[in-house]
């Protein structure tokens, strides 16, 4: 990730995340190297997350099927627990709407999730935001725009911060290697232990 000074110094109460996943099958990881820099479990494991948060924040971490063993390593390494799928995400084709359906060593893939986690006793300001998101696929891995105001709506105008992202957006601040991150990120090598002790297999893409 980008090496920038610190320009936000308070923690934040809401992190959505969407991790550049590195997956084990060379052809599935080939063709997401051609679109971004991917990191492994135990590199995004050792991300210290935890010097940003609250004592009371909300995890929202994107992750696919096959990748949830990993996806929960990753939760618990940074210091947040598990909770629920806050969003599932039903892919439409760009052009007729119809469904969209990808690559599967199963049934062929056509939603992924957002899970959600949480530090401390963050409060829910909303009972009406709904979990399904029907939305057409945009470039390579990018998510709908339209969650980032799901969660506001669910967990209040909060500090909030969107850690691996392609773009700015009013009123979030952002870590990544598309954008200029507010913040830096350095490793803390006691999660490689957290990572490691909750240690799962590193499944196929769909």
């Amino acid at each position: 990730m980008r090496k920038e000074e610190y320009l936000i110094p308070r923690k934040f109460n809401i992190l959505y995340a969407d991790p550049p996943w590195k997956y084990e099958r060379n052809k599935v990881q080939g063709a997401a190297e051609n679109h971004y820099p991917t990191m492994s479990i135990e590199q995004l494991c050792a991300l210290d997350v935890e010097k940003i948060t609250d004592e009371n924040c909300t995890l929202f971490l994107w992750s696919t099927f096959p990748f949830l063993p990993e996806a929960l390593r990753l939760i618990k390494a940074w210091g947040f627990t598990y909770k629920t799928t806050a969003f599932v995400w039903l892919k439409q084709n760009r052009k007729n709407k119809d469904w969209f359906f990808g690559l599967g060593f199963w049934t062929r893939g056509n939603a992924e999730i957002c899970l959600l986690a949480t530090k401390g006793k963050p409060q829910r300001k909303s009972a009406k935001v709904s979990q399904l998101i029907i939305s057409p696929i945009d470039k390579h891995s990018k998510k709908p725009d339209i969650v980032r105001e799901k969660i506001v709506e669910l967990m209040g105008d909060l500090p909030r911060i969107e850690l691996f992202a392609r773009q700015t957006t009013p009123g979030w601040e952002v870590f990544g290697n598309e954008v200029k991150s507010s913040i830096t990120l350095s490793e803390k090598e006691e999660n490689y232990a957290v990572c490691n002790n909750s240690k799962g297999f590193i499944p196929h893409k769909e």
